[in-house]
Parts: C-alpha cells; structure tokens; sequence
C-alpha cells in the first residue's frame, strides 16, 4: 500500500460533548449527596425520581455564539452556531452557560481510556470527536461493523447513548460518514473500499471548514473558511464540484492549502491516524481489608504507596505541587480534598496529608455524607497539578534562606499538625480586623486555581461587600479597637444621626488619655450589616482623619461608642 493510499479509519463522534460533559459533571458532583440518600429508607426512590425528572434545555455558548445545546432546547428550536439572544427569543427557559475548554477535555479523558481498553491506537481530534485504525478492531472483532457495534455498546452501557461512528477510507471521510450517515436508529455508517468520492460529492464545501479532522489550528481554520467562502461565490456548492477542479489550477489559485483541501473533497485522504500516547498512570491506591481504624495505622500503610507514587512522577521528570486526597469509608461514605504545598510533595509530605485529613474527617460525617464514620477500606492518590522537576531542583549553592525557612517550617509542622503553623492572609469582610485570616503554611490561597466555592479567599475577596474600606488601606489594623472620644470645640461629643449627619465638626479626639487635635477630616461613610436581623444588625459610620501630629487614623462611630480602628503608616 503506498503512503499516499488513504487508510480505513472507524471515526467516533459524541454529538455535543459540552453539554454531555456539563451533565456527567453535573452528574458526579451529585452521587455523594446520592449515596446518602441511598442510606435513608425510600432515598434511592426519590433519587431515581429525581433523576427521571425532565432535563431543562441547555446551552453552552462560546462568544456570544451557541456552540452545542441539548435535546430539550434543540426541540424548542435552537440550534448550533445561533446568536446567545436568539436563542434565548426560540427558548425563554434555556439556562446558558459558558464553554469550558478544560471541562470538555476532564470528561473525555476516562472515555478516550475506555476505548483503548477495546481497541487501542486512539487518536483523540477533540473533545467528542476520536478516530483509530478500523483494520486491528475489524480482524479481533470479526469485521468493521461489528467492532463498530461493540464500541457504541460498551460507551452505551458507560451511560452515553448517542454515539455515532463512520467507517470509511480516511478519517475525513470517516467523519463525514458518523456525522451525516448515521442516525438515532442505526448509530454505525461504513463507506465501503474505494466508495470514499462518490459518498463525498453530494456534500456542500462548507463541510470543509466544519470539519475537525483538517488538524490546521486558528489560522489554518480562517484559510479554509476563506477558501470555502470563495468556492461559493465561484459556483462551486459540493465537493464533487471542487474535486472535479484541475489540481494545476487549484494549486495556482489556492496554493498547498488548497490542493489539500482539493485532495479530501476528491476521497484521497492520505494523512493516517495518528494513535496518541497514552499518558502515565500516576494516580495510587491502597486497599484495606479488613477496614482500619486508627490513623497512624493508615499514614504507615501509605509508606511504601508514597514513595511509589513520587518515584513515578519523578520517572517522567514530574513533581506534585497539588496533591488529590481520596478516601473511602467501610459504609460506602467518602472524604475527598486537595492539598497545596509551596514546594513540591516528597513522601513524608504525602503521608503527612493522608495523616491530617484523616484526623480532620474521620468521624466529623454527617447526614450529608462528608466525612467518614467507619474504618478506612481504601485511600487514593493522584496529582492535581504538576510541574517540571527542573523547576524544583535545589540549586548549586543551595536554595538560600527561603529553602531553609520552608524546610523548618515544614518539620515543625509536620510535629504538629495540619493547623500547627500558620501565616496571614487576606480574606473578605467589611471590617479590616476580620479580613485578616491565618492559613496553614502551604494552603497560599492565590496558588489555588480551584478556589471558586464560598470558602475560599479569593471567592470571599470577590464578593462586592459594600461599604468596605478601598484600597489604600491602613498599614497597622488593631487587633482589638481601641476607644477614643471625639468631640467639637465646645468639648460636646460628636455623633451621627440616622440619616447621616454630623452632630457637629470634630475639633480634637482622646486617645490613651492623650489628646490629640484634628486637623482634616473627612466622612462620615455608612456600613450597614444584617439590617434583616434586628438581632445581630449593625449600623456605624467610618471616619478619615489627621491628627496635629500629621499621623491618619481610621476612626468608627458605632451609635454613641468611638474607637479607632487602624492607623495609615
């Protein structure tokens, strides 16, 4: 067979993967809370009720354009490549949510290995869309259609339905095959030997740009729209049409771009499938049966797993610097977490966390599932993120003193605990005070990219919390605030009334017995907390000033109480 001679290619296609990733997601994030309900009498009906309901039409948009959208909405007339308001004008109820790159790709991840168990050599195009050599599978599994078939059924009882797969001369072809030959009712299309033009010529061009296979990039991507958009303004509607064309004249027209492209339309689809390797596996594992119950007993179980885990990062020139957490309880309950480290992991540091979580969860479940409250039967762990092992290699003259501040602080906290050593950081919050938050070293808040839940810093920062103090901010906050009295020349106190005014200028206010005059000022700015609660709400009144001293002082005016609550630097 000659290198120009096109390939038999068998072409996987997952019709809107985005949104068939945002469900099993979706999916995954509810089976704890299902687990639990399993565990109530009559909960596995509710969550098989639940589960049954109608799915809300979705759609997942990329620039304002719809890039996938699931049964429910496409019945209500959206449809791919419509604008985000037109689509919302044919479905008022469709929920939109933004395409996520990384998303796609974590939840194709295990299915592209699932496959491989089948049938290896898989070459993933994108998310939703592999393709492999049809020859191995067709003589293991006695022919094309069949190893075809036995694909769609085992991704079918992986709990994806809609897969569509086109077998033909090519993985262009291939494509076009399990996008446009298929269907609900018979999900495997084969284009047979030699048949790859004649199914092609029917086609319109504009499949050219539509398709995945060209592998060509932004800029390649914008030529064949280009090339496309010019073909129709020629007359040229199908790929029959374009293929009939002189390949002389399609090279001076169009150049090497073009003559590819002239080459697909024509069935000759000479690049093979490129088979990916597939990657590591880093993730470790530890199984206990009979189910242990003391920590120190699983940290020591963990040894030998550590070092195994390390070693195999380090074989491919990897360290940890975000490591996953995994553990599972005799009674089916599960604890799951991330730990940072502002290194990189080493052994003593992975048992340590296995150590810490379990001293932190075991035993603090509830009925919502988190935690454990039975013996541990299994631990998992895997890297979150890694980085170059370069990155992290001790330099010729050592690390300086910030290697060694971290190796001591390390130990010390290693002897202590999770919690034994802290640093600051700054979280939300309208007062300064408690915008002042105490990490355990290595959890450094602005190293994790994950940090959207109403529990991280940066989520807390994000929040709007108005009547805050904006930047600058004062440079020495007290701990506690300490009272002063501020009053006018006549030496009455000042106070805000509740719409805000002044009961007179401030002239000088007591500090520590000491008085100090002002002489600038400014305020008074409302912070308002919990108006809803009568309880615990909350109304006073900041104040800038300046004393004769030419020192800044942050003062408050709670009701008639004042106190001084930071001072600029």
């Amino acid at each position: 067979m000659s290198s120009g001679t096109p390939v038999r290619s068998l072409v996987l296609w997952f019709p809107d993967w985005p949104v068939t990733a945002l469900e099993r997601e979706a999916g995954a994030a509810a089976a704890t809370s299902e687990d639990a309900i399993e565990e109530r009498p009559g909960g596995r009906t509710h969550a098989a009720q639940e589960k049954s309901a109608s799915k809300p039409p979705v759609a997942v948009v990329e620039r304002n354009l719809v890039v996938a959208c699931s049964a429910s909405a496409r019945a209500e007339g959206v449809r791919r490549g419509q604008r985000r308001r037109d689509a919302q004008a044919r479905c008022p109820g469709l929920t939109l949510v933004t395409a996520d790159a990384a998303r796609d790709h974590r939840a194709f991840a295990p299915i592209v290995s699932l496959i491989e168990e089948k049938a290896p050599g898989v070459q993933l195009v994108r998310p939703g869309l592999c393709a492999l050599h049809a020859r191995g599978p067709a003589r293991y599994y006695g022919g094309e259609i069949e190893a075809a078939r036995m694909l769609v059924g085992t991704l079918r009882d992986a709990g994806l339905d809609g897969v569509r797969v086109g077998i033909a001369d090519g993985p262009f072809t291939a494509e076009q095959a399990a996008r446009g030959g298929t269907s609900a009712a018979d999900p495997v299309f084969a284009v047979p030997a030699g048949g790859a033009a004649g199914f092609l010529a029917p086609l319109p061009v504009s499949v050219l740009d539509a398709s995945a296979m060209l592998g060509t990039g932004a800029a390649g991507a914008k030529e064949a729209t280009d090339l496309v958009g010019l073909l129709a303004r020629l007359g040229v509607q199908t790929l029959g049409g374009f293929a009939e064309m002189q390949t002389d004249r399609v090279r001076e027209r169009f150049g090497e771009r073009g003559v590819r492209l002239h080459a697909l339309a024509a069935g000759r689809d000479s690049r093979p499938v490129q088979p990916r390797t597939p990657p590591p596996e880093l993730q470790r594992e530890v199984v206990f049966e009979p189910p242990l119950e003391i920590a120190d007993q699983v940290a020591f179980a963990m040894r030998v797993t550590a070092d195994d885990f390390v070693a195999g990062l380090g074989a491919v020139d990897l360290v940890c610097t975000e490591l996953r957490v995994e553990l599972m309880g005799d009674r089916g309950e599960r604890s799951e977490r991330v730990w940072l480290h502002p290194g990189s992991f080493d052994a003593a540091a992975v048992v340590d966390r296995v150590r810490w979580q379990l001293a932190e969860d075991v035993g603090a479940g509830d009925a919502a599932g988190g935690g454990l409250r039975s013996g541990v039967t299994l631990v998992r762990i895997s890297p979150e993120a890694v980085d170059a092992a370069s990155h992290h290699a001790p330099a010729l003259f050592g690390g300086g003193p910030e290697e060694r501040v971290h190796h001591a602080l390390s130990r010390v906290q290693a002897m202590l605990g999770h919690r034994g050593v802290l640093t600051p950081a700054i979280g939300g919050g309208r007062w300064l005070a408690e915008r002042q938050v105490l990490v355990p070293w290595g959890d450094k808040d602005e190293r994790d990219r994950k940090a959207t839940g109403a529990g991280g810093l940066a989520a807390q920062r994000a929040r709007p919390w108005p009547g805050s103090l904006p930047d600058p901010l004062p440079a020495t906050v007290f701990a506690d605030p300490v009272p002063v009295d501020v009053r006018a020349l006549g030496g009455e106190l000042v106070d805000v009334d509740e719409r805000g005014n002044v009961s007179a200028v401030p002239a000088l206010f007591i500090e520590s017995g000491r008085r100090r005059p002002i002489e600038a000022w400014a305020g008074p700015w409302p912070v308002v907390e919990r108006g809803w609660d009568a309880a615990r709400s909350r109304r006073a009144h900041r104040f800038q000033v300046v004393d004769a001293d030419g020192s800044a002082w942050l003062l408050v005016c709670d009701g008639d109480v004042w106190t001084a609550e930071a001072t600029y630097d």
